[in-house]
Parts: C-alpha cells; sequence; structure tokens
C-alpha cells in the first residue's frame, strides 16, 4: 500500500440529537441522544466515516486511542485492533449510565471500551476500503446474501412530551393505553412498512403491558409480535405473562434477569428467549452453550460486539447451536442504521427483522436526508464503502446541539425522578 493511502489524523465529533420521552426499565429517555461521529482521514485526503456512542467516557476512550490509527493503511485492521488493546484497558465496574440501576445493554457499559472503540474504527476503516476498491462494504465482507434487510416497529410507552419542555412535542404523542399503543404502531407501520412489532416493556405494570401487546395482535393479525422487559421481571412474573400471551409472542426478549433467571423461565416455556443482555460477547455465548443454549436468538449488536467481522464469526456461532441471529439498536442515526444493513445483508443466517431506534429520531447525519424504507425494510446502498457521506451543516448543527444541551452521560434515573422523585430504577421491580 503506498505512502498515500496511510492515515493521516481521527477526528471524533460528539453531537446530540432529540430523543423523545420513551419508557423503559431504567427510567425515561433524556430529551438528547449523544452520539460521536468518527472521520478517518488519509494522506490523499480520503476520509471514512462511522457512527458510535456518545457518552464521556467513549469520547474519552476514543481520544485516547485515535491517535495510534496514524501511519496505518486503512487495510490494517489487525494492527489497529492490537494497538486499541494496549491502550484501551476494560473496566467492569463502572458504567457510562449514571445512577443505580442496571445497564440495560453492554453498549452503556465501559466494560466494553476495547470492543466499542474497535468497532467504531473498524466500520470506518471499512468504508476507506470500499473507496479504494471501489466496492460496497457488504462486498468486503463476502457479498450481500439479500438486498435489502428487512427491520421491525419499535414501540415505545412514552409521554407526550418531555417535563422540562425543552422543544415542541413529537408527533407520536402520549403512548400509555393499549388503544395509544395500537395507534403508535399503525402511525410507524404506515409510513415505514414494518411487517413486525417489538413492544419495549418492563416500564408499567405487567398487567397493564400484556393488554397493550393483546391489543396490538387484535389489531395487527399475523404481524410477529415481540415483547423486551430489560430484565425488570422476576421470573414468576415472567412465566405469568408468557403464559397470557400465549400463542402471541415470536419471541420473548429478556424477560428475567442473568443468564440462569432466563434458563428458568426456558425451562417452563416453550417460547423462544432472546437476549442483547446475557449473550453480549464470547464468554457469555459459551456459558448459554454449557447451560443447554437456554437463550436461543441472539440480538447482536456490532458497536458493542467489536465490529462487523466479528458478528459475521458470531452469525456462524449462532447457526452451529441451532440459535437464532438478528439485531439490536439505540438511538442512532443514518450512518449506524446503514452500516448495521451492510452487516445484516451480509449475513446468511439472519433470522428475525432487525430492531431499530430511526422512526423516532427527526434529525439526520448523512446528505440526501432521512434514509428510506421500503416495505419495512432498506436496500442495501451499492456505492464504494458505506455508501453514504456526512453532510456538514447537518454534523455542525448537531455539534452545537452537543455543545448547549449540557448533557455529557445518560441518565435514565435521574431523568425519571424529575417526573416522579421516589423512582429507584431497582431492578427487577415486578
Amino acid at each position: 500500500m503506498s505512502k498515500q493511502h496511510t492515515i493521516r489524523r481521527v477526528h471524533v465529533t460528539p453531537i446530540a440529537f432529540r430523543d423523545p420521552p420513551l419508557l423503559n426499565a431504567a427510567g425515561i429517555h433524556e430529551p438528547w441522544a449523544l452520539r460521536s461521529i468518527i472521520q478517518i482521514e488519509t494522506s490523499c485526503a480520503r476520509v471514512g466515516i462511522n457512527e458510535t456512542y456518545g457518552d464521556q467516557a467513549m469520547l474519552d476512550v476514543l481520544a485516547k486511542a485515535a491517535p495510534a490509527l496514524e501511519g496505518l493503511s486503512p487495510w490494517d485492521l489487525n494492527a489497529m485492533e492490537t494497538r486499541v488493546r494496549a491502550l484501551v484497558q476494560p473496566d467492569g465496574h463502572t458504567s457510562e449510565f449514571l445512577g443505580e440501576q442496571i445497564s440495560l445493554a453492554p453498549g452503556t457499559h465501559v466494560s466494553k471500551n476495547v470492543a466499542k472503540v474497535i468497532s467504531a474504527f473498524e466500520v470506518a476503516m471499512l468504508d476507506l476500503q470500499g473507496q479504494l476498491a471501489n466496492a460496497p462494504v457488504v462486498d468486503l465482507l463476502g457479498g450481500a446474501a439479500r438486498d435489502a434487510v428487512p427491520f421491525s416497529a419499535y414501540l415505545f410507552f412514552k409521554y407526550a412530551e418531555h417535563i422540562d419542555k425543552p422543544y415542541a412535542a413529537d408527533p407520536f404523542g402520549e403512548g400509555i393505553a393499549p388503544a395509544q399503543m395500537v395507534a403508535q404502531a399503525r402511525r410507524m407501520i404506515e409510513q415505514y412498512g414494518f411487517k413486525s412489532i417489538k413492544l419495549k416493556a418492563g416500564a408499567l405494570p405487567p398487567e397493564q403491558e400484556v393488554a397493550a401487546l393483546l391489543a396490538l395482535a387484535k389489531a395487527f393479525p399475523g404481524a410477529p409480535l415481540r415483547i423486551d422487559p430489560n430484565a425488570n421481571w422476576t421470573v414468576a412474573t415472567s412465566l405469568k405473562v408468557v403464559e397470557q400471551l400465549r400463542g402471541v409472542l415470536e419471541y420473548y426478549e429478556d424477560p428475567a434477569p442473568g443468564l440462569h433467571g432466563m434458563a428458568e423461565v426456558a425451562r417452563a416455556s416453550d417460547v423462544p428467549l432472546a437476549t442483547n443482555m446475557v449473550v453480549t460477547d464470547y464468554k457469555e455465548f459459551a456459558d448459554n452453550v454449557r447451560l443447554g443454549c437456554p437463550v436461543r436468538i441472539v440480538l447482536s449488536d456490532h458497536h458493542y460486539w467489536g465490529g462487523l467481522r466479528t458478528t459475521q464469526q458470531l452469525a456462524r456461532l449462532c447457526q452451529t447451536f441451532d440459535m437464532g441471529l438478528s439485531m439490536h439498536s439505540n438511538s442512532h442515526l443514518g450512518i449506524s442504521l446503514t452500516a448495521m444493513t451492510h452487516l445484516a445483508a451480509s449475513v446468511p443466517h439472519l433470522a428475525y427483522a432487525c430492531d431499530t431506534h430511526y422512526p423516532w429520531q427527526d434529525e439526520e447525519i448523512v446528505q440526501g436526508g432521512r434514509l428510506q424504507f421500503e416495505n419495512g425494510s432498506l436496500r442495501v446502498p451499492r456505492g464504494p464503502g458505506l455508501g453514504v457521506s456526512i453532510d456538514p451543516q447537518a454534523l455542525e448543527r448537531l455539534h452545537d446541539n452537543w455543545l448547549h444541551c449540557g448533557t455529557r452521560n445518560r441518565d435514565d434515573l435521574g431523568q425519571m425522578r424529575k417526573y416522579d422523585p421516589t423512582f429507584t430504577g431497582k431492578q427487577p421491580r415486578y
């Protein structure tokens, strides 16, 4: 590789964008979601891009690791990983979430720092590789197993607007009662064409959440339905709920805490269990196998698993042990969604429609504006690399949001205490 194709510098730009008051087991989303935009510039002035987490802990480790890329070729992914591992040490004791609650997903936990930084740089380097080879990232991953990737409607119980009213209310309105959740789903499906529905649970008493899912089953007969209480139910509650939803669920996501809690649920229920909380790395995958695979579906996330290539390896393992695979999401914009689409298209063993928070976001960072779904799916971009580029004006605007929003770490618990000062975030709560 000629010297003109070496990495000259890495830019990390923190951004913030509007996030609705979505309820979850830990509390409620703050008004601003945080992300960071990665730009890796080569000596020939090409720029590879990516989007990843944006909490202060992540910004700190990205800044620490970024200089290690200087002088590498965009093709030197193994060397990049070696340098990152030498600089960034995992820490299993603290979380990017503030407060006392259990983190809802490993992407919020600094114990995943190494994997998160490797992924952040890997995707941008693959974008550069694609530009240099005049090939889309999906082709660098072995080619497309599908031309379009299906995604699921992702429903949340929510308030009509944030308590501090920092900006105008979102168009979805309140989502608490079953009829409101049906209206939320109908609006999302009409706009995006989704074929399956996931309900984020663990926020309200289980009987209210069951009523909402049963209303969805009646309103959308035949649509695959999932429910995800983020481990906020005891084993007893989990089993009570799954019995009430007999014949309704496509899969049951993280009902009870811990792998052993999930195993108890699996022994007493025939609905397949899915997770993005207890199988989050290869060690935990092995633990699940030793227990006889109580978790049948892994909801992967390249942001914290360590990138696109390692997620392909995960897919092969899932296939080997007769487990399903799909993808988890967090509040994100178009670069992350595009990287997910390339990855999901490259994985033959994609068993279920992927998650996405994208309908809840009304901003965008890529040129051309919001990505367009067709019948609930996204077509795989065929341009070089990721096939999207950054809109400089959007980047400036969203960085200005970050400068002025005052949020540096996600704190769903603290935000919820503005509504209910007695809220503890203790889990499992029901």
